[in-house]
């Protein structure tokens, strides 16, 4: 660990050194897409395709062709516990990288592109480092982004999981890091090469065991296990586990290793009339899919941005069929919106969120169930970050007058969802804010079957 912490430190390249990565090549030239290399996203462990909406928007504000931005949702998207054995509802290492190998064909075939970018964060860098190595990746893959990907593991115990592909000393990790090449490099040649981490805020990079089970057990792991020997490795302060993917931050130095050149904006270019579609999808006893929930139903209502009421009818509604989308809908510059999702055997969710500045397919929903603890509540609101996490001393937020958020604690940011229940079922507005972002809903019953979620795009 010395070694390669000697390593780092002098490949390292700190956000005070600028957006100059002066090494980067310039971008390939790719069939009909004007120099821009088709991007493919890999989504971490039981996530989606959704939380890339943010960093594809900047992609576009920047010029980006939309049809050359890609993000995958893999249809089991949490891991097995013991990769070598089945698991229903859950993915296999192998599963993982085999459906980032179609979906980076299928992106080929459409685009015309010779080679792709890929993008993955935590859980996807281990999918992308697969493909690119054992299932013949390197010859389809420019460059490779991998934002808090654990590369050592999140622990690194022999006898501990042996088998899980988050275990720094089991066999899918000492594989994908055997040495490589006459400097013994970590990473498939071939490639161009990039990881971002945090300095000392990712969760699943820490040497105490606290955010995995085992509190006052050491992982065997550091902040810098993310790292690869071979790569440009690049430290973004303070940010958490999904940030280093999903923050303006990480966008400005994804882009810039990607294009070879620095993004002229870090703001999102609104749109006058931004069309929205996504999917909405489920939970198995496994845990979270991203398979079509059909037989679902949404609808979308315009509210009071103060209050969160309805301003009117519904205006958009959609029976979800085998295709599991939602849209198309049209949505108002600068309007809120209130979105309805109903499913047999799910929660009636209310969702609201901040206006949309731009078009996206990727406004995904997925439909829960009401926890027990929830149905002793008279009303149930729940306040999320899907692109990162609660930082108590380094966040500015507020959730129904309470701050921090209940359940967020000072230290390593590692909770991205604060729940309210309430004893008073009356109804009326609830906010919540995070770094000037704002969200204003409405609560609903509980004895309905009901609860409120204030969904973050930042």
């Amino acid at each position: 660990m010395t070694t390669r912490r000697s390593f780092l430190r002098a490949q390292m390249v700190g956000l005070a050194a600028g957006l100059a990565l002066t090494a980067c090549a310039p971008l390939a030239p790719n069939a009909s897409g004007g120099g821009h290399i088709p991007i493919v996203f890999v989504h971490g462990n039981g996530d989606s395709a959704a939380l890339w909406l943010t960093t594809m928007w900047r992609f576009e504000s920047n010029g980006w062709p939309r049809e050359r931005l890609h993000a995958i949702d893999a249809p089991y998207p949490l891991s097995r516990d013991d990769d070598t054995k089945e698991q229903p509802g859950r993915s296999s290492t192998t599963e993982h990288a085999q459906a980032l190998a179609r979906e980076v064909d299928a992106v080929l075939a459409r685009t015309g592109a010779s080679k792709v970018a890929l993008v993955g964060n935590s859980r996807g860098g281990n999918a992308i480092r697969h493909y690119i190595q054992n299932l013949g990746g390197a010859a389809k893959v420019e460059t490779a982004v991998l934002g808090g990907t654990p590369n050592h593991g999140v622990w690194a115990h022999a006898a501990t999981r042996p088998n899980s592909e988050f275990n720094g000393a089991g066999p899918f990790l000492m594989g994908l890091n055997a040495p490589k090449g006459p400097n013994g490099d970590e990473v498939t040649p071939g490639v161009k090469w990039f990881t971002l981490r945090s300095d000392n805020n990712d969760k699943f990079a820490q040497p105490d065991g606290v955010w995995i089970g085992s509190k006052g057990v050491p992982t065997n792991v550091t902040a810098d296990s993310p790292a690869l020997k071979g790569a440009t490795n690049v430290v973004l302060p303070q940010r958490d586990h999904r940030e280093v993917s999903f923050h303006a931050q990480a966008f400005a130095k994804t882009f810039e290793f990607v294009a070879g050149r620095s993004p002229a904006r870090l703001d999102i270019l609104a749109q006058t009339a931004p069309v929205l579609d996504g999917l909405v999808s489920g939970h198995t006893a496994a845990g979270p899919t991203n398979l079509p929930l059909a037989g679902a139903t949404l609808e979308v209502f315009e509210v009071n941005a103060s209050t969160g009421e309805r301003l009117g009818a519904a205006v958009h509604s959609k029976a979800i069929a085998a295709d599991g989308r939602w849209g198309p809908f049209t949505a108002q510059a600068g309007a809120r919106y209130e979105f309805v999702v109903s499913a047999p055997g799910f929660a009636l969710a209310h969702v609201y969120r901040s206006p949309f500045p731009r078009s996206s397919n990727v406004v995904h929903f997925r439909v829960e169930r009401l926890a027990d603890a929830d149905k002793a509540a008279q009303a149930v609101v729940a306040f999320t970050r899907p692109r990162g996490y609660f930082g108590a001393g380094r966040d500015t937020m507020q959730f129904d007058g309470q701050s921090p958020p209940p359940g967020v604690q000072p230290g390593v940011a590692g909770v991205s969802a604060s729940r309210l229940r309430l004893a008073d079922g009356t109804a009326r507005a609830v906010s919540a804010e995070f770094n000037g972002e704002r969200i204003t809903g409405r609560t609903w019953p509980v004895a309905q079957g009901r609860l409120t979620v204030l969904e973050l795009h930042h």
